[in-house]
């Protein structure tokens, strides 16, 4: 019995973790960060500040590191409350805000993260996070659940691609429906 309990709070611990992590790997990361990211790096002025930060102290990119983190993480936190609060507006508008900021941290740490794994303690802590993400990805609810997520992303998108097809009779209906509403706004 005790066994049984425990095995089933093991398994709902892991099902959170994994869907707080597919929401933000999946959703947040891939759909909202990572262009983001992407466009930061391919900025010019970025690129001369990155050539710029191979000659600064590794204390200084540490304390720039950490202030950006914790405001991101404050900011992130803060949001939460705020969607727990009711105020779902501001909290999405804060979480947001926050993406941009994030995208620019993760850039800092790509461009210096020689200079901050010199620390051991921060080594240590990176080391640790990516040992808890590679055993989170490996368990099988997990890969079970990914493997979900494609499937339904493939049949999200043949449904898209069935419905928004260019002589599909919803988009026959759709754009008999504009040229109606734009006649009868002509009049």
């Amino acid at each position: 019995m005790l066994t049984t309990i425990k095995n089933r709070l093991i398994s709902l611990s892991q099902l959170i973790l994994v869907m707080i992590f597919i929401i933000f790997e999946e959703l947040i990361w891939e759909g909202i960060a990572k262009p983001i990211y992407e466009a930061i790096h391919s900025l010019k002025v970025l690129q001369k500040i990155e050539a710029k930060l191979q000659h600064i102290n590794a204390y200084v990119i540490l304390v720039i590191f950490v202030l950006l983190l914790v405001t991101v993480e404050t900011f992130g936190i803060y949001a939460g409350m705020l969607f727990v609060s009711g105020q779902i507006l501001l909290g999405l508008a804060l979480y947001l805000s926050k993406i941009p900021i994030a995208a620019f941290t993760f850039w800092l740490f790509r461009v210096s993260e020689e200079k901050l794994m010199q620390f051991g303690w921060f080594k240590w802590l990176y080391d640790t996070l990516m040992a808890a993400i590679t055993w989170l990805k490996s368990r099988e609810i997990y890969l079970k659940t990914m493997k979900r997520l494609k499937e339904l992303k493939a049949s999200v998108k043949a449904w898209k691609e069935k419905t928004f097809a260019k002589e599909s009779p919803f988009v026959v209906r759709l754009k008999r429906l504009y040229k109606n509403i734009k006649a009868s706004l002509k009049k």
